[in-house]
């Protein structure tokens, strides 16, 4: 391959620690006007300009963005693709919810072309919203992650995904077993689980969906592939939380359930999180798994309010979801608009420049991948948005009156949306242009 470098000019931030253990200004790196060299799909310099282009060959292309922020690509820790067709699904609460809507909407999933153009909706969705990587659950069908990942792998995107297992309490049109559940997982993994930017994350739904038998072949699997992901739902709803007691009267709580059967560690990633105790919270980061923030699906299936300082007490990893189709918008910057509300209600704040940690560093440490995506530092994947500042009117008069970085950023996540992401680059390839 010949070597493809090329230069991008704008301002450029990024998350380098935690604000929650290094303070806000340890927390992060700007460069009013910064340049982010790129070679054959890596990150190879950023930093100021000015000290920069002198380093660069005199034939370097150097694209020059005006009145726009270079970010690293957002990260998505828990979303569904087979629930894009009924996203802003009115009137019910989890479960029934599952019920009414989701639950026949992945039933189609059992066709491979609805699979196949559901999963290029889905990832043009993602791009459009500056989303580079996402941890995103299937259908029961296998068809629906294949669908995905060749979708995927054709624009090199780094993405995780699983086939959901789901062997009781749902329609018999959308159960497996726990035999399986646990052949078929299998034969994804071996099939696509390190392929290109790919990986395979076991996916029991959540703990009233699969027996014992089947929670017990998932934590198998996880031992017999070292390097996979788990992902499932955790205390997301309070009649969710009463449900799990009475199917699993022999362990302490819901949590409990999953750390029998062995699906803690640290490449695990609990949605939603909401009805956790501070026990719960530590057992959790003494695992090393991590907690999808969801902000935007607990509002609006009225599940309740994610206690992030409690997270943060026990240095627990979270990442960002929107979990379309409870959540209502694939934007991470509309995701992060409301949870600065959730923290809001509760008394505290979200700064700025943690809501950048949660969506960019913080979901690649959830994810174990902070030393590929999350950040824009040398050695990392050339996986970055250019954010228009004048995407919108209101927007661009509004960022007129921003006095620094801190403000510029807060008005992106509360005004912006997918019209604010330009372009996104994925392993330095350009894969949406608005």
């Amino acid at each position: 391959m010949p070597l493809t470098r090329k230069a991008y000019r704008a301002a450029i931030l990024h998350s380098i620690a935690d604000p929650a253990e290094v303070g806000i200004e340890a927390s992060y790196a700007y460069f009013e006007d910064g340049l982010l060299v790129v070679e054959n799909g890596k990150i190879s310099a950023v930093g100021h300009a000015t000290e920069l282009l002198a380093t660069l060959p005199a034939d370097i292309e150097i694209i020059h963005y005006q009145d726009a922020l270079i970010t690293p690509g957002l990260i998505d820790t828990h979303i569904h693709l087979p629930q894009t067709g009924m996203v802003g699904a009115y009137g019910e609460q989890l479960l029934d919810w599952l019920n009414t809507y989701t639950f026949p909407c992945e039933s189609q999933f059992a066709d491979k072309a609805h699979a196949d153009e559901v999963a290029d909706i889905f990832i043009k969705e993602l791009l459009r919203n500056g989303t580079t990587t996402a941890l995103v659950f299937g259908s029961v069908h296998p068809q629906s992650v294949n669908s995905f990942f060749e979708a995927a792998q054709q624009l090199d995107l780094r993405m995780i995904a699983g086939k959901v297992m789901m062997d009781r309490n749902a329609p018999d049109y959308l159960t497996d077993t726990a035999e399986s559940s646990y052949v078929e997982s299998k034969a994804l993994i071996e099939r696509w689980h390190g392929k290109g930017r790919l990986h395979y994350a076991v996916t029991p739904r959540f703990a009233p969906t699969s027996t014992p038998e089947q929670l017990t072949l998932a934590g198998q699997l996880l031992g017999e592939y070292p390097d996979l992901y788990m992902q499932t739902h955790i205390s997301e709803n309070l009649k969710e939380v009463e449900w799990v007691k009475e199917l699993f009267p022999e362990r302490k709580g819901y949590l409990d359930v999953y750390d029998h059967y062995q699906l803690l560690g640290e490449r695990s990633v609990f949605a939603h999180g909401v009805h956790l105790c501070d026990d719960e919270c530590a057992r959790l980061a003494q695992t090393g798994s991590a907690i999808a923030f969801c902000p935007t699906s607990n509002f609006f299936l009225g599940s309740g309010l994610f206690n992030l300082p409690m997270a943060e007490k026990h240095k627990l990893n979270v990442g960002l979801g929107t979990d379309v189709g409870g959540g209502t918008s694939f934007s991470l910057l509309q995701t992060l608009n409301e949870a600065y509300k959730v923290m809001q209600l509760q008394g505290a704040r979200l700064s700025p420049f943690k809501s950048l940690y949660l969506a960019t560093l913080g979901g690649a440490r959830a994810l174990r991948l902070e030393d590929k995506i999350g950040t824009l530092h040398p050695g990392t994947d050339a996986d970055f948005l250019v954010l228009d500042y004048n995407a919108t009117p209101l927007l661009g008069y509004r960022l007129k009156q921003a006095n620094n970085i801190a403000e510029t950023l807060f008005v992106l996540m509360t005004l912006g949306d997918d019209r604010t992401v330009q372009q996104t680059y994925a392993a330095g390839n350009l894969v949406h242009q608005r």
